[in-house]
């Protein structure tokens, strides 16, 4: 299973990034929460600040683009194997930056992939 970063989780039950953490754990993947608020999705603590994670395959993003430079270095850092740029966060000259880091980049939703078991 594909350990997962949310980036931009929140516990609103009403936002995309709870949504996508509750459809991964149903599905049994692994997941880490990094959020703007401290909280909890079910029993996973939402982290805040930069907080070291090992093993990430995934990252998913729930994070507007004019936020999103802050987790530049932050992201190619924990060397995933993609980052998920879910609609509403695409950003061509970051995904750029990833791909020159041998990070797959792709805009698409983590809720559909799961749907449609293209995970």
């Amino acid at each position: 299973m594909k350990n997962t970063l949310i980036i931009g989780a929140s516990e609103n039950p009403e936002r995309y990034s709870f949504k996508a953490a509750n459809a991964l754990m149903k599905k049994n993947h692994p997941v880490q929460l990094l959020g703007k608020i401290a909280g909890k999705i079910n029993d996973i603590e939402i982290k805040t600040g930069f907080p070291e994670f090992k093993k990430i395959h995934t990252v998913s993003l729930y994070v507007n683009p004019a936020h999103q430079e802050i987790y530049y270095d932050y992201i190619i850092n924990l060397k995933p194997k993609r980052v998920i740029f879910n609609p509403g966060t695409e950003n061509q000259p970051f995904m750029k930056l990833l791909e020159s880091h041998q990070i797959s980049a792709e805009e698409a939703c983590t809720l559909v992939l799961l749907s449609l078991n293209a995970y």
